[in-house]
């Protein structure tokens, strides 16, 4: 069964999520708690790409693109728990470098490996 990947949409969901529990590194800040009113069915990942840090759209969109490839390989080869939900907030790094996608891949399942 293909797992659909849907993100928050309500701002009070993006509140909660910011007091749950919070991974960081130097690509991304990952933030994610189990919410109360969540469908089961589907997984609740959103990548927020801030416009202070990414002045140009283009970057916002590449970094974006970036790191929903990335999450749609760790649905494929890890068991997530449908139960929580994600935030991903991309840092300058992550997106200037192009040649460091391997390692943001790297440090990406680390830290969901250690939310399972």
């Amino acid at each position: 069964m293909k797992t659909k990947i849907v993100s928050l949409k309500k701002n009070e969901d993006f509140r909660s999520l910011l007091k749950g529990h919070k991974l960081s590194n130097k690509y991304f800040v990952m933030f994610y708690k189990k919410l109360l009113k969540k469908n089961s069915n589907n997984l609740n990942i959103s990548i927020v790409t801030q416009k202070k840090k990414f002045k140009n759209a283009v970057q916002r969109n590449f970094c974006k693109r970036r790191f929903k490839s990335i999450v749609n390989e760790i649905t494929k080869k890890v068991s997530l728990n449908f139960n929580y939900s994600y935030l991903i907030l991309a840092e300058k790094e992550s997106a200037l470098k192009k040649n460091c996608f391997d390692d943001i891949k790297k440090t990406m399942f680390t830290e969901f490996n250690k939310i399972r």
